[in-house]
């Protein structure tokens, strides 16, 4: 079976699917693809880049004929660990750049095989349009917002909260001058997907729970609509002892690199007085990562942090179980 999709009939097939494979080249899948699909290539990079370069300085035909031979080959690899993950009558959705030869040539073998197959027409350029258009309209208008001083637990009260919006997880980054602690941040598409996976899961009539954040996390930036909602939302102050925060803080530096150290501390160099910039430094090359932290919050952190004027709620976070409990209750209030 084979089954051509629009966007919205193929996102309200992905709980179904068992499978759901991207059949651009490895480059396009590495950049941002659809949350939760495998890169089954009809084309590798260098096939890829080979036949397009035929197809527009050679010959159209030539290019579709190597084209087709290079599918045939990598589908034919493919075919091995598909079949021996996903049995025979698996439900399998398939895209590729622009719903094209790629996904086409891979879905007609698989169907004809007896996989049931759903193809995105349009391929991932019609999902990004979609994606973007969902942004633009965002239904989602009723946000719980989190905001309080770092290290006070708002992330992981979204970990026990539900529904909620984990955005510093989907950009990779603590939204802080050391929030790049995490490691490498997706691509702006990626995070926009991953953010709209979220979204797209949650009905608009919702109370979501989601943390305060800048405009722009690290090097990817969160859509307007979805920023003005998140602002315009409920916002809850959280607070917590120093020493728990210093305490929470102290576990995501125990890996701090030398470099990324001296990156930030460069970049927080002009918000701080010399004093305390150099006694965070040698707290660091003496490897007291205790005194680091609390240096840190207390002469930057706490310092630049801004609370806002309009603050309907204050729970505070000493004792996790309650604060839980409390949110829990405003949602239902709400």
């Amino acid at each position: 079976m084979l089954k051509e999709c629009d966007v919205e009939t193929f996102l309200a097939s992905r709980e179904a699917l068992d499978l759901l494979i991207d059949a651009r080249s490895p480059k396009e899948f590495s950049e941002s693809c659809i949350v939760g699909a495998q890169n089954f290539y009809a084309l590798s990079d260098a096939q890829h880049q080979e036949v397009g370069t035929i197809y527009k300085q050679r010959s159209r035909n030539e290019a579709k004929i190597l084209g087709a031979r290079y599918i045939c080959e990598n589908v034919a690899a493919h075919l091995q660990t598909i079949a021996k993950h996903y049995p025979i009558g698996s439900k399998i959705g398939i895209y590729c750049a622009r719903g094209g030869l790629r996904s086409s040539s891979i879905a007609i073998i698989l169907s004809h095989i007896g996989y049931q197959v759903y193809r995105l027409e349009g391929g991932y350029k019609r999902y990004r349009a979609y994606v973007l258009t969902f942004f633009e309209q965002l239904p989602h208008r009723r946000f719980i917002v989190l905001g309080g001083k770092t290290g006070c637990g708002k992330t992981e009260l979204l970990k026990r909260l539900s529904p909620s919006l984990d955005i510093e997880g989907f950009a990779n980054h603590l939204g802080s001058s050391f929030g790049a602690v995490c490691g490498a941040q997706p691509s702006q598409k990626m995070f926009e997907n991953s953010l709209f996976n979220a979204l797209f899961a949650l009905e608009p009539d919702q109370s979501i729970f989601v943390e305060a954040e800048s405009k722009r996390l690290g090097k990817v930036t969160i859509p307007a609509r979805v920023y003005q909602n998140i602002q315009a939302g409920v916002r809850v102050e959280i607070t917590a002892p120093f020493e728990m925060r210093t305490k929470r803080i102290l576990h995501y530096y125990q890996n701090v690199t030398p470099e990324f150290f001296y990156r930030a501390m460069a970049i927080i160099a002009p918000y701080i007085r010399k004093s305390v910039k150099e006694a965070i430094i040698d707290a660091y090359e003496r490897r007291d990562l205790q005194s680091v932290v609390t240096f840190l919050l207390r002469d930057y952190y706490d310092l630049v942090y801004q609370k806002p004027l309009h603050v309907s709620f204050v729970f505070d976070n000493a004792n996790e179980a309650a604060c839980i409990a409390s949110l829990i209750n405003l949602r239902e209030t709400l």
